[in-house]
């Protein structure tokens, strides 16, 4: 299998750092001229020099020879230097491979920000096992202990937020239900998109095709911030992209009670569409298929909402009771 890999692998003109003489190697080598070393180190993509590195660090750490890890991998020890000089722009299964001799996830290799440190490792591998159940538990423990939410910051850990956030694709029913929620509550209603808007000083179309999707999400995250900040009792339709970033959903998560608000694809599409509105979907004759692959994506991170609802199984009349009844029983509310 190497040698159909190994053709993968980007190879240095002759007389280049991946021609030096491997270690335990007699080959003699001759050092190129300073100048020569500043241009060649300056045409370097600063990834691939980075993930050389990691290579020697860890080869290091395992106390293997250049050697060693070539014959482990299955990787010539010419190309290993490569890799490791930071101009071998070596294939995905190369590295696999490296990453299997070296003892290393491939996530390590490349720098994943969890694995930076001993304590990093030593976490990762004592939930590398872990069920569902078990991470949530432990991500609500790390975050009371650090103070940035644990079930839900500042409440106690049985009392349910009374910030209602409701969770879900676009065309779920948040903005209408949420609506008639606040009312029914005497809460404020805050659709979450609106003050992104506000923050942003145009629309949400306008943010991403100007700044793009990162400041979209700073905006967004901000808005939510705000929002928390402001109303300690409230109804808030978040955008359905906002489980999209792990930070702005933790935060949710620890500061409100939330309800993953569930309907069908089917249903999903006819509310946008009932809506005036398809996005993302515009001009997309693929449209259903693209809208499920969302769904499917976003499915496990909706599912952390401490509730949930498919408003798919009824009318809007007695999917509100549902609601209701379901809100009123957590904060403990007549009914």
């Amino acid at each position: 299998m190497s040698s159909t890999i190994l053709q993968t692998l980007a190879l240095t003109p002759s007389g280049g750092p991946g021609e030096t003489a491997a270690e335990g190697s007699s080959a003699p080598s001759v050092a190129p001229p300073a100048d020569a070393e500043a241009a060649e180190a300056a045409s370097k993509h600063p990834f691939l020099v980075k993930l050389g590195e990691r290579v020697r660090s860890l080869r290091a750490r395992r106390g293997m020879t250049r050697k060693a890890l070539s014959a482990a991998a299955d990787v010539s020890e010419r190309h290993l230097a490569n890799l490791e000089y930071g101009v071998g722009n070596a294939s995905v299964l190369v590295l696999l491979q490296v990453a299997q001799a070296l003892k290393c996830t491939l996530a390590e290799l490349l720098g994943d920000p969890t694995t930076r440190s001993p304590e990093w490792l030593m976490i990762r591998e004592l939930l590398e096992n872990s069920d569902e159940t078990t991470l949530r538990r432990v991500r609500e423990a790390i975050g009371e202990l650090l103070g940035t939410g644990g079930k839900r910051s500042g409440s106690g850990s049985s009392a349910h937020s009374s910030r209602i956030a409701l969770v879900g694709l676009r065309g779920a029913g948040k903005s209408t239900l949420g609506r008639m929620l606040a009312e029914d509550l005497d809460f404020p209603f805050v659709e979450l998109s609106r003050e992104i808007e506000k923050f942003a000083g145009c629309s949400i179309n306008e943010i991403q095709h100007l700044y793009g999707q990162s400041a979209y999400r700073r905006y967004e995250r901000r808005a939510l911030e705000e929002a928390i900040q402001i109303y300690p009792e409230a109804v808030i339709a978040t955008p359905g992209g906002l489980v999209s970033d792990p930070a702005t959903f933790n935060l949710l998560l620890s500061h409100c009670t939330t309800v993953w608000l569930q309907a069908d694809p089917e249903d999903h599409m006819k509310r946008v569409a009932a809506q005036g509105d398809l996005r993302p979907m515009a001009g997309n004759r693929e449209a259903m298929d693209d809208l499920k692959g969302i769904l499917a994506g976003r499915a496990a991170f909706y599912s952390k909402a401490e509730f949930r609802l498919d408003t798919s199984a009824a009318p809007l009349a007695p999917s509100f009771e549902a609601l209701r009844k379901i809100v009123r029983k957590a904060l403990k509310l007549p009914g």
